[in-house]
């Protein structure tokens, strides 16, 4: 809308809080593939939204910045500095799908974002709309908030490939120095290490703790495989239960203390504590091996309520819980370094070349990202009646076709269409 760069108009993070100017400046990447569908759509929705909640008292600034296809043609780069610097200036922005460029040099565009700026917490909620089809009985009972620590793990991850010289020099370390004598097949190999620190972890933890304290919900389960890895992952359960124990043993009762007065005291007195922790509003810190996760939020998914869980868990865990409630199509996500005030809502989709440029792109995913951001900078009434209008469409079955194909009576929508309809429920 503007390209001022006043410096009135710039998000500032102050004493651990934002502070959000009346017309803050928002960097956005359009994104590769139905970026180009769905932004601009995103984009009208909310300035729409805003509009209507401050009667015009209140806008977004945006500001354009390249990454992905788009940066590499006009500038050749996949990601130039100017949208790094963009990012780090004004502290809150959103993009669209990214292509991962294929020997440049870059794994990933979106790892590389997340890097850079510390975005340690990959923010995924987790929630169902009345309307939308699902292989679920009863999808109302997933209402999850997923914590994926998102800079350590398999996000720095290192590897050796097989039969390298830099993969014999490993192998020799390992076997001659180390002693290790259990690799099956060392010649065929290729090995990988993992980082997880006790700083990564309790970052992690606390921010999810944080979250469910300040939003009143019951529990914060971590995830982890720590019967097998018990130093990366089981550290990861043990570092977060200290956490807990030693910031928030005022607000939080963890199974780690109940199983200590189980052992201590007898399982009466672990579970009349247990109940009077719960009476007072504590809130319930557990933990669950990864795989029993997976079949558990099948099985019982109103056992859960904010997740606190390691990289790669977290990949998995977030897109099973996607399809769960509809499908990655609707599913929000945000990276955010709470320290600092950076965020980076993205669409959590690909890019779908193949329907790229069509007006049949689905924009809720991109646009669900849009309703956090604006409750991350205190503009929740916008981001509620957006929220509000896709509840409306989708139990009308009205959806782009993606969703609608699938509903009862649903009836597709091209994008242009959706977004229209959207604004006129605002």
């Amino acid at each position: 809308m503007t390209n001022q760069d006043d410096f009135s108009n710039v998000i500032s993070f102050v004493n651990g809080a934002l502070d959000v100017p009346s017309s803050p400046i928002i960097p956005y990447i359009e994104g590769d593939g139905i970026g180009i569908d769905i932004t601009n759509y995103v984009k009208e929705i909310v300035d729409k939204a805003v509009y209507i909640s401050y009667s015009g008292d209140r806008t977004i600034l945006w500001k354009e910045v390249l990454a992905g296809e788009k940066a590499y043609n006009k500038v050749g780069q996949w990601l130039p500095n100017e949208t790094m610097d963009a990012f780090r200036k004004y502290l809150v922005g959103i993009k669209g799908p990214l292509t991962t460029p294929i020997g440049e040099g870059i794994r990933s565009l979106n790892v590389a974002l997340r890097q850079e700026l510390d975005l340690y917490v990959c923010l995924r909620p987790v929630r169902w709309f009345e309307g939308v089809a699902t292989p679920l009985l009863h999808p109302e009972k997933v209402h999850v908030t997923i914590f994926r620590e998102n800079t350590e793990d398999i996000y720095a991850g290192i590897e050796w490939a097989a039969g390298t010289p830099e993969l014999k020099k490993v192998l020799n370390f390992l076997q001659n120095e180390m002693g290790v004598a259990k690799i099956r097949f060392p010649e065929s190999s290729s090995i990988g290490v993992k980082p997880v620190s006790v700083e990564g972890t309790e970052r992690l933890v606390r921010a999810a703790i944080e979250y469910a304290i300040e939003n009143k919900l019951p529990s914060v389960t971590l995830v982890h495989k720590g019967n097998i890895m018990k130093f990366t992952e089981g550290g990861f359960k043990k570092w977060g239960y200290g956490l807990a124990e030693r910031e928030f043993s005022d607000t939080t009762f963890t199974e780690n203390t109940f199983n200590k007065i189980k052992v201590e005291k007898g399982l009466e007195s672990a579970v009349s504590a247990y109940n009077t922790a719960m009476t007072e509003g504590k809130v319930f810190i557990k933990d669950v091996i990864a795989d029993a996760f997976l079949q558990n939020t099948l099985l019982k998914p109103e056992e859960y309520s904010v997740i606190a869980t390691l990289n790669l868990n977290g990949d998995y865990i977030s897109d099973q819980m996607a399809a769960m409630v509809g499908g990655i199509g609707i599913a929000p996500g945000a990276n955010i370094n709470y320290k600092t005030g950076h965020a980076i809502f993205e669409a959590t989709h690909g890019t779908a070349p193949d329907i790229a440029g069509q007006n049949i792109a689905n924009p809720c995913s991109m646009l669900l990202s849009a309703v956090m951001m604006l409750d991350y900078i205190g503009w929740s009434e916008a981001g509620s009646k957006i929220t509000k209008s896709l509840e409306m469409m989708f139990k009308k079955g009205h959806a782009t076709n993606d969703l609608a194909r699938f509903m009862h009576d649903g009836t597709s929508l091209s994008t242009s269409d959706f977004a229209n309809e959207l604004i006129n429920l605002l």
